[in-house]
């Protein structure tokens, strides 16, 4: 069931808004820059061992989940931060990495469901940027 789909008042998680924002990007870019485009696989619950495994290898709090490493729109490229369309907040953690993106080069934004990561991916390459951190 896609998240257009979902029955009346239910509210997508943000992995199914995450997926659904794949699933669409597949059709809307090309190869090319749908290679590019990519998860960052920070969040979710784990193993205390492996929490730190992957923090010794890198691993940064406050990254965002989406990368494109496609540079349009006079940025480096796009990172987006995705939240469910409701009740979700942005930790203090994330909008410090957001503003730092910004600050060098990248486009770096909060998209809280899948239709509003699409529109800012379309504008993004079409370079008319609208959309606030």
């Amino acid at each position: 069931m896609s998240v257009m789909q979902m029955p009346c008042g239910y509210e997508p998680t943000e992995h199914q808004e995450q997926a659904a924002f794949f699933a669409q990007a597949a059709y809307l870019l090309t190869q090319e820059q749908y290679e590019l485009l990519y998860a960052i696989p920070n969040g979710g619950l784990r193993h205390k061992k492996t929490a730190l495994d992957l923090v010794a290898e890198g691993v940064k709090s406050g990254i965002p989940d989406v990368s494109f490493d496609y540079p349009a729109s006079g940025y480096h490229g796009l990172r987006i931060e995705f939240k469910r369309r409701k009740k979700s907040k942005t930790s203090d953690e994330q909008k410090r990495k957001i503003e730092l993106l910004n600050k060098h080069g990248y486009k770096a934004v909060v998209c809280y469901g899948c239709d509003e990561a699409i529109q800012v991916l379309t504008e993004y390459l079409k370079g008319e940027c609208k959309h606030d951190a």
